[in-house]
């Protein structure tokens, strides 16, 4: 009985310190990451698409209007990762690049207008769809890999790095 209750007490002394690694619901992990967390990245992916339908506005970054980096910067601070660049250049300078067939939900597309590299960007929210806010005038959309403008300019994916 003594020997029972000393190996629960061991384990427990061992256990305890990793239970109570988190400093409460919704906290990160312990361990640093090199990307972000496909929670994170599901969660902006949900901010995103609720911001389906408002205006584009040059250098918007609210629901009153967004340009293209305005809605990912908005989008990963609204899921907890705050900080990231407004403008889509610098994006790409934060992501770990990957190739189409490796895009997870919330990844960043990237896309070539008119041969300026990185000259828009796009959350991807998997099934071959993302979404963005297009260009003055328009809404915010989702649209797919085959739309006939955006479908064919797309150029690089990466994932957000810390």
């Amino acid at each position: 009985m003594y020997m029972l209750s000393t190996a629960c007490l061991i384990l427990a002394a061992v256990l305890m310190p990793v239970a109570c690694a988190s400093s409460g619901p919704g906290a990160d992990p312990v361990h640093v990451r090199d990307e972000t967390s496909p929670l994170r990245r599901a969660d902006a992916v949900q901010a995103a698409l609720s911001m389906v339908g408002a205006p584009y506005r040059y250098g918007g970054g609210s629901p009153s209007g967004f340009d293209c980096s305005g809605l990912v910067v908005y989008s990963y601070a609204r899921a907890g990762f705050a900080g990231l660049p407004h403008s889509a250049e610098a994006l790409e300078h934060r992501v770990r690049p990957i190739t189409v067939d490796d895009l997870e939900p919330g990844d960043l597309l990237f896309f070539d207008l008119a041969g300026k590299k990185s000259a828009h960007v796009a959350i991807y929210v998997g099934d071959r769809e993302f979404v963005h806010a297009p260009s003055p005038g328009k809404r915010v959309e989702r649209v797919g890999f085959d739309h006939v403008y955006w479908g064919p300019r797309i150029e690089r994916a990466g994932r957000i790095a810390h």
